[in-house]
């Protein structure tokens, strides 16, 4: 009975997981600028042959680790160059979290079949978790890693030595996935073994020795990369991989740098719906008020240690908190099961989900942008707020109905996001149509320039071949005059748009500006005024 309900589950979050992704392949590109930077580093790497340095545009890219483009190669060597392989790397590792999260309640709780089951649902019907499920991302390679470490650990913690193997591969390959930030989600859990653990209480020597004989092994896999990367890739090569990244993110961030309250206010919304349902608040009342178990210590040891942590670094995004949710969604499920209620409704999620439809609806009316209003599909809205309504009616007798209810609602917001901003992602998103374009610029030998730094955003998606140069701003006339018959890769206002737009070979909506390609001498004629 209990396999065959875990198969049913996992039969059910897959096929789940298959829509959600055969939506987003069917709406949307690669976004810029992470995913298509991403994309542009693996193609560079194929390109060169080189899979040792990353480049980005010509230049050694030392800003993530090597893991997730090999990945993308080992993809297109086996299918070919493609655009869909790279989009689904991460989504896989995202279900395999999944998966992971399941085995390892069932670690924690064997004697409880229903505890595996409500944590894979609260996970994968997070709506953080649901929106990065598409995202071809380093997250989800960090987060599948963690859990493995983890699920090593805790047989580790049980006396099994071959648990401590299973967490040196997970630190060595999650350093390879997104750098050092693996040792977050890994570390703490293992330095406070003896507060959950009973071997690592009575054998805290051995403990200990083990813990840093694995922590070894998993340094060991990234430096078999890293010292042979760094005296390929030079000397500031080196000094980035090896110091640089991971210094400057934790200690003065030079991207994202947020307050250290940061992520409080945002716990609500990247938790939603669990966050406004009170069975939740409710069973985890009852769980604190229970004398704690070894695997609810462990929990802790795992999610508080590592939240603390990512506070205190100067660099935040919502997506990096993603390791962590697995952790709240064993707790969670462990408080919601037992919890003894007649019915289950669902008035404080379904307020929300009808207040995000009431706001789509009304996004066409007090957008700025006109292509945004042409585009948007208000349908996918209105059936938003139906569901909605209808989930704010709706009680049902069962907890996991309830809960799977409340997934599927999450499930449902991703998707008709997606749909409803089909129209807008493809005409501001998706740089397909300039990439190309350049790609035939290039192919041609026409002198081209990119306005301002470029990040990588047109090479995959274009097939390029070359580096593309760039220009500061301040430089750019006195290129047009040094290359009259060329091109500028240009980022317009509207106001400009109107100004360029008849003579550029293309031009479209691109993150709230106009990406144009304008002939030189246009360029020189436009701005004869500056």
């Amino acid at each position: 009975m209990r396999n065959s309900t875990g198969a049913h589950t996992a039969w059910q979050l897959t096929l789940l997981w298959a829509l959600l992704m055969a939506v987003s392949l069917a709406t949307r590109s690669y976004m810029p600028i992470d995913e298509t930077r991403y994309v542009t580093v693996a193609w560079e790497m194929w390109l060169r042959g080189d899979f040792l340095v990353p480049h980005l545009n010509g230049a050694t890219y030392s800003h993530k680790p090597p893991l997730l483009f090999w990945i993308y190669q080992f993809g297109w060597w086996l299918f070919g160059v493609n655009d869909w392989w790279p989009r689904l790397v991460a989504p896989l590792f995202g279900l395999s979290s999944v998966g992971l999260t399941f085995l390892l309640a069932r670690r924690l709780w064997p004697e409880n079949s229903k505890v595996p089951q409500l944590a894979s649902w609260l996970l994968f019907g997070s709506v953080l978790w649901t929106a990065y499920t598409t995202a071809a991302m380093f997250d989800m390679l960090v987060t599948f890693f963690a859990l493995l470490g983890l699920y090593g650990l805790w047989s580790a913690g049980e006396g099994k030595r071959s648990g401590w193997l299973w967490f040196g591969l997970a630190i060595g390959l999650g350093i390879l996935a997104k750098g050092p930030v693996i040792l977050l989600h890994t570390l703490p859990a293992a330095l406070l073994g003896p507060w959950w653990s009973d071997e690592a209480r009575h054998h805290g020597k051995s403990w200990y020795l083990h813990l840093l004989g694995a922590f070894l092994f998993g340094v060991g896999i990234a430096l078999s990369w890293a010292i042979p990367a760094a005296l390929h890739g030079g000397k500031d090569y080196a000094d980035a991989i090896f110091w640089g990244q991971t210094a400057n993110r934790m200690v003065k961030s030079f991207a994202h740098r947020r307050a250290f309250w940061w992520y409080l206010p945002l716990l609500p919304l990247i938790f939603y719906p669990w966050f406004w349902w009170p069975p939740v608040w409710k069973g985890l009342r009852r769980f604190l008020m229970e004398k704690r178990q070894a695997s609810e210590r462990f929990c802790l040891a795992w999610l508080l240690p590592g939240f603390l942590f990512l506070t205190l670094i100067s660099g935040k995004q919502a997506h990096y908190l993603l390791p962590l949710f697995p952790a709240v969604a064993l707790l969670a499920a462990k408080g919601l099961d037992g919890l003894s209620l007649n019915s289950f409704s669902f008035r404080l999620p379904a307020l929300l989900l009808a207040l995000t439809a009431l706001i789509l609806l009304s996004l066409p009316w007090w957008s700025k942008l006109p292509e945004w209003k042409q585009s948007i599909d208000l349908h996918w809205g209105a059936l938003l707020l139906l569901a909605g309504l209808l989930l704010a009616w709706l009680r049902v007798p069962r907890l996991f109905d309830a809960v799977r209810i409340l997934a599927l609602a999450s499930v449902m917001l991703v998707i008709s996001g997606h749909l409803y901003f089909a129209g807008p992602l493809r005409q501001a998103y998706d740089v397909t149509r300039v990439a190309k374009k350049i790609g035939e610029l290039q192919t041609l030998e026409v002198p081209l320039t990119h306005e301002s730094k470029y990040a990588g955003q047109y090479h995959f998606l274009g097939r390029l071949k070359r580096p593309l140069q760039w220009t500061p701003d301040t430089r750019l006339r006195s290129w047009a005059k040094r290359h009259p018959d060329g091109y500028l890769i240009l980022y317009l206002s509207p106001q400009d748009k109107i100004r360029f737009e008849k003579d550029s070979l293309v031009i479209q909506p691109y993150r709230g500006k106009y990406v144009a390609i304008v002939p030189a001498r246009v360029y020189l004629e436009k701005t004869a005024d500056r």
